[in-house]
């Protein structure tokens, strides 16, 4: 082998390994494109609004579901309650593309005040507020 065909073959190795490096940069990057555009996808999907409660009562629960589904999801509150003249940040995240949701209203035992239901396009909303 001469020097120049071995110079050539050192060249052709070298351009090939910075190739493959290129190749594996790119394929790098484009996972971390689609999985940020995933990610983000996720999070535009969560429905978020402020609920006040403007009534002399305790809210103890509050149900939401999708407009036409025909049972109650779980209590979004959990553990939590309302109390008089006080708000709070809600986050539905069910994953689903919808706006339009049904949402019940129960108060504490003995406050005087009926459950209340209720239907509101919550994208456009932002914000709801209880009254009696």
């Amino acid at each position: 082998m001469t020097p120049l065909t071995s110079a050539a073959s050192v060249a052709s190795v070298i351009i090939k390994t910075e190739a493959m490096a290129y190749m594996k940069t790119k394929l790098v990057l484009t996972a971390l494109a689609l999985f940020a555009a995933t990610t983000f996808e996720a999070q535009a999907e969560d429905l978020v609004f402020k609920l006040k409660n403007n009534t002399g009562a305790v809210l103890t629960n509050f149900y939401t579901s999708p407009v036409g589904v025909n049972e109650w999801e779980d209590d979004v509150f959990g553990r939590q309650v309302l109390n008089p003249g006080e708000d709070m940040e809600i986050t539905i995240a069910d994953g689903r593309e919808v706006c339009k949701y049904d949402m019940r209203f129960e108060f504490e035992e003995g406050s005087g005040l009926d459950t209340t239901e209720d239907m509101q396009d919550l994208c456009e909303l932002g914000e709801y507020t209880i009254h009696e």
